[in-house]
């Protein structure tokens, strides 16, 4: 079992910039993909980024390449998620997750977080 915590979230105006964390606790946390998915509001949820195990491949949404990064450090079993140039269709929540290989559908991930919200205004 893995657990993953989410922190950071918040309200940030257009063109702002907001850092999302995520700590990651249990079975061998560290050989897991992690990632973030969001669920904006009345939506599906949808990929935003992941990140692989050992770091060598980073998937992004089409929706948030080029303004948002991700990253991870294995020592303190933790992967972040730098947004950069928010716009109001950012606002959803925030779920990180982990599993054992990189994928962009939700499918490939067995854990999730409770999700961390993130709003927008313009």
């Amino acid at each position: 079992q893995v657990f993953l915590e989410e922190s950071g979230g918040g309200q940030a105006q257009a063109g702002g910039s907001l850092r999302l964390s995520c700590g990651a606790s249990g079975r061998t946390s560290s050989r897991y993909a992690m990632g973030w998915f969001r669920q904006p509001p009345g939506k599906a949820r949808e990929f935003v980024t992941a990140i692989s195990s050992n770091e060598e491949r980073r998937y992004y949404g089409e929706t948030v390449k080029g303004r948002f990064f991700i990253s991870r450090d294995t020592a303190k079993n933790t992967v972040a998620l730098q947004m950069h140039s928010l716009i109001p269709e950012d606002t959803a929540l925030y779920f990180c997750v982990a599993g054992p290989g990189i994928g962009v559908r939700t499918v490939d991930y067995d854990y999730w977080g409770r999700g961390t919200q993130v709003t927008v205004s313009s």
